[in-house]
Formats: C-alpha cells, structure tokens, sequence
C-alpha cells in the first residue's frame, strides 16, 4: 500500500526532505510499481503559495501476483513529475501487507477446527492429531503456491522453548533421584495438616509468584513433581491441583514483563520502549488486575469444589496406588519393541506380573476411605519412614547447578548480557550430567516427556502454517478497521474492549505467540495514526492481558497448559481437553471481564495514560 500526503513547505527545506524521505514534487505525480506495469495519479494543488492547505491523505493499493513475488526479485516505487517549476510537498509511505484470500483463510479454519475436533473428542492422541493438523496444514501451503522447504519448516519451530523444555526436564529427573520431591511433599503435608484447601492455597499461590519472575513452563516443571507427590499422599487426584496449579501460573506471568512470553514480545519492540513502557511501568500497572484475578479466580475455583472431598479418590489408598501400578508397569510392558529375544522373555514377564496385580485388584473391596483431614498422624508416621532424602551428595550437585540455573533465568532480562534461556537451561542440564556421573543415562532421557516435545514441534509449524494463510492477519486486519471506523469520543474505550477481547479468545484458540507478534505491530501502528489520536499505553496493556488470561481458556491455548498435561500423563494421571476446558474457560471469561473493568476504569475513567 502507498499513501500520500500533501505537508506544509514551511516546515521542509530540501535538505530535510532527503534527510527524512520527503519528496518535492510537481503538480501531477505519478507513481509506478513492479516494471511501471501499473500506475497510480496524484493532482497536487501547486498554484497555492502560503502553503497553509489541510493535509490531504491519499491511499492507493497496488496488489502482486503470485508470479511477480519472488525473494530473488527486486522491487522499485518510481516517482515523477510533468512540471519543471514550482513545486509542493509530498510525504511517500509504503506498507507491504498481505493480501487477504478467503480461500485460504477457509483453509486455516478448516485445519484449525480439525485439530480441535481430534483433542476434544480424543479421536487420536493429542501429539498425534498435531503431526495431522501440520501435515495437512503444509498440504495445503503446497495447494496455494508457498510450499515450505524442509529447512524452512525447521525455522518455524520455537528452538528456544524446545531447548528450554528438554533441559528443565532432564534437570527435574535427575532432582527426583535424590528423593528431594519426597521430602517437600512431607514438609508441605504437615504444615497442611491434611487438609486440602490448605495446600491447594499454598500450591497456587506459590506457582503464581514464581510464575511472575521465571517462564511459566519452568515453574510447572519445577512444581508439578512435587504436586504430584503430594497428592498420592493425600490420596487426591493429580488431575485437580494441577489444572488449578496452571491456571495460577498463567495468571501470575502476566505481572511482569519476563513472566510469560507474550509480554517479553511487547515489552521488546522499540517503540513501545520508547513510549516509556520499561519492566517498572509494566509491572506498576499490570500487578494491581492481576492480585485482583488471583483473588477471584480463587474463589471461583473454591465454589467449584465447595466439596473438597470430590477432589479425592473415591477408592481407598491402597487401591489407588495397585491400579497406578498397573498403569507403570503396562507403560514398561508396551516401551519394549520384542526385537530380541530376551525382550520377549521380559514382555512375558511383565504381561504375567499386570495378570496377577489385575487379579489382586479384583478381589479387594471397594469401600470408601477417605481420610480424616484432622487426625493424620498415623498416616504422617508411615510416610516419615519412606519419605526422605535418598541420595544427599546428588542432592547437593542438582541444588547448586539448579539454583544457578534460575539466577541466570532472572538475569536474562537484563538486555546487555544476551543470554538465552533455552541454552542456559541445556547447559545446566549438561552439566549436571557430568557431575552426576550417571552410568545408565538412557534411564535419565527415558524420563524426558518426548511426546510433549514432539506436540510442541507439530503445533508450532500447524500455527505458523495459519499465520502464513492469513487468519491471523484476518483477525488483527478486522480489529484494526473496526477501531478506525468508530467516533473519537468513544474510540480507546471500544480499542480497550476490542484488544483485550479478541486477544483473549484468539489465545484461547491458537498459539499466543504469533498472534501477539503480529498483534503488537497493530497496536503501535494504531497508536501512530494521527487521525485515531490513542495513547499506546492502554492497547498495550489490554493486548498483555488478553494473550496471557486468554491462555486458559483451552488446554492447547499456553504451552503450560501442554507441559503439565504431559506430565501429568507420564506420571499416569491423565486429563482431558473437557476436564481443563471446565475450570479454564470459565477463569479466562471472568478474568477478561474484570480486567476490562480494571483498564476502563483506569485509562477512559481516570486518564492513567501518562
């Protein structure tokens, strides 16, 4: 798209104007695109001689075939005059947008909905009915001309989260080996004193904080092992705390810039830096909505479970732990390929040990056996013998590679020091590997949640696939013509309520990530226009919440949401996309509700926008 714009002469000389990319020019201007194969007119007023015209802003489309788009082409905006004598000033600015084609963004729903249909409805396994949606997803970037080399498919992957990933989960493996989770899953239980509320409060809240300063995707890894523990027991089941335990981690991240990495996304773009919104500003505005949200979001999970014994099993201790064994040792049974002989031998083995368990199960009685959340001290007797550190020499290693790990976390932010947190994370992960002299490292990396690694991988091409078939620019081209169109007096309050909205549901739906990348141009360039005349400090606030509350509304909808199901499944705990959508979605509505209250409040009412 070129615009131009007839400016004041009074203002220019020529030197400026070469200096600043304005351009004198002549009464007729014509400007020419891709081989002069198309033109565009312009009539300029020149016979005015005090210059004191009202701007005049003129747009014009020129749209590129598939055929003339190339990277090894080169393209040139010509302009030129037919006048020697006399001329008046001209601002040129050229924007290069996508052309939006119905078709594919059909196609991007079509892929999109397909997804959804196989998670919710568990048609396949979720990593799964993701290798499906990518492939169908290239299939069809293949149909419309941009088929993706293997290389670049490779870029659209986020290596940095897939780094940062697989070390916190080798590190976390090698922690579980000392005993550690065992020890703090004690300490909590006691100071709990067997109630539930008790350390579902601790648990969230704790997350919450951690969340605030470390990426979310490290606090889960970082928690949900030791939640687990606490829960078994308990005898609680897994699925409850932690839906609940990421729920509060979302919400806490979105506090600071680094907490979740949407924000570190805004919070990097140069122009919202120059606007004066550093980690201190952000944080000044965003810490008030987001105690509001975690208060709420607390009671709102509180009524769900106004029965906190529907959080237990209804099987007593005993049997929930025989059928959990089962589960491990059919996970044993189906990781052997039966390539060699002894595998087979091994197989026969495991498949007569769950005969005989499955047996065992089916004559004890079920009775309900639910435990006394005040007197707990027999049961506290029993686990004080088997819940203790194993191995405090390793204990020690993990501690002080682990502790450095998160200290260089929260250095990261610091822009001078350019370090990588993925890297930092495979480095500590390396070098805990050394000094724990492992023999048998295939039972550390047996421990590594490939599957979710492999999830991770096949939705980032499926996004980047739905960005390049223009949803995503769709959404944002919608929500910036519907601001523009409305009256002044009402349009930051309608902007507010439209970024934040739309930005919620859209993460709820689809990877926060390119949706914010794309979104927070839009915003900048709302902010610039000097006809929607809007402070950028609200969008960006309204843009920050709504990608990080929108990240509960599904369970695919943040990459801790992803991360904690997964472990939640190796640890054979599974939950369903309907099990988080039940708690999730309705956070996410009454969370973006009270933050639109919060900016409104704030921004149209008080005028925060300094």
């Amino acid at each position: 798209m070129v615009s131009a714009e007839n400016v004041s002469e009074e203002h220019i000389t020529p030197r400026r104007i070469m200096k600043r990319v304005k351009l004198a020019l002549l009464s007729t201007v014509m400007i020419f695109c891709v081989k002069i194969s198309r033109d565009w007119k312009l009539l300029l007023d020149s016979n005015t001689r005090d210059f004191k015209i009202d701007s005049n802003v003129l747009e014009h489309d020129f749209n590129l075939e598939s055929y003339e788009m190339s990277e090894s082409k080169t393209y040139q905006l010509t302009i030129s005059t037919n006048k020697k004598r006399d001329y008046v000033s001209l601002s040129v600015d050229v924007a290069v947008r996508p052309k939006l084609a119905i078709g594919h963004i059909l196609m991007a729903l079509f892929i999109l909905i397909g997804l959804y249909a196989m998670i919710i409805f568990e048609l396949v396994h979720q990593t799964l009915a993701a290798m499906i949606g990518a492939t169908v997803a290239i299939a069809c970037l293949a149909v419309v001309g941009e088929r993706p080399s293997s290389v670049e498919i490779l870029t659209w992957m986020d290596v940095e989260t897939m780094k940062l990933l697989f070390g916190m989960m080798v590190l976390v493996s090698i922690l579980s080996e000392t005993g550690f989770f065992d020890f703090v899953a004690l300490q909590t239980y006691k100071l709990a004193r067997g109630k539930i509320w008790a350390l579902v409060t601790s648990l969230c809240m704790v997350t919450a904080f951690l969340s605030a300063f470390l990426d979310n995707v490290t606090t889960i890894l970082l928690m949900s092992a030791m939640t687990i523990r606490l829960c078994e027991t308990m005898n609680i089941d897994p699925k409850h705390m932690l839906i609940a335990m990421v729920i509060f981690s979302n919400i806490g991240g979105a506090m600071t810039p680094i907490g979740d990495p949407p924000n570190i996304i805004i919070i990097n773009n140069r122009k919202i830096q120059d606007a004066g919104i550093g980690f201190g500003v952000f944080t000044l505005h965003m810490v008030p909505i987001v105690l509001i949200s975690l208060a709420a979001t607390y009671i709102l999970v509180r009524l769900m479970y106004r029965d906190p014994s529907k959080m237990r099993y209804t099987d007593p201790p005993e049997i929930v732990e025989r059928k959990h064994e089962i589960e491990k040792w059919k996970r044993a049974f189906y990781s052997l390929s039966g390539y060699s002989r002894e595998d087979d031998m091994v197989r026969d083995s495991l498949h007569q040990k769950i005969s005989t368990l499955e047996a065992s199960l089916k004559r004890t009685p079920h009775y309900n056996n639910k435990i006394s959340e005040d007197d707990y001290r027999d049961h506290l007797k029993e686990l004080s013998k088997t819940f203790r550190v194993k191995n405090k020499s390793l204990l020690l290693k993990s501690g002080v590679v682990i502790g450095i790990v998160i200290l260089l976390f929260f250095l990261e932010s610091i822009p001078g020091l350019k370090l990588s947190i993925g890297w930092i994370a495979i480095l500590g992960a390396i070098f805990l590997l050394v000094l724990g002299d492992f023999d048998e490292l295939e039972s550390i990396l047996s421990r590594v949640e490939w599957s979710t690694l492999l999830f991770f991988g096949a939705l980032f091409v499926v996004m980047e696939a739905l960005s390049r078939l223009d949803l995503v620019w769709y959404i944002v081209n919608m929500t910036q013509k519907a601001i523009t169109s409305v009256d002044e007096s009402h349009r930051l309050l309608v902007a507010i309520v439209l970024i934040l909205w739309i930005s919620a549901l859209s993460s709820s739906f689809i990877d926060n990530i390119p949706f914010t990348t794309v979104m927070v141009q839009v915003v900048v360039d709302i902010a610039d226009q000097e006809e929607t005349k809007l402070p950028i400090k609200p969008l960006v606030f309204a843009l920050a919440l709504g990608a990080c509350l929108g990240g509960n509304g599904t369970l695919i909808g943040a990459s801790a949401n992803v991360v904690t199901a997964g472990i939640a499944e190796q640890h054979g705990y599974r939950f369903s996309f309907f099990d988080f959508f039940r708690i999730g979605f309705p956070v996410m509505l009454l969370t973006t509700t009270l933050s639109t209250a919060y900016l409104l409040f704030c921004h149209v009412w008080l005028g925060w926008n300094d």
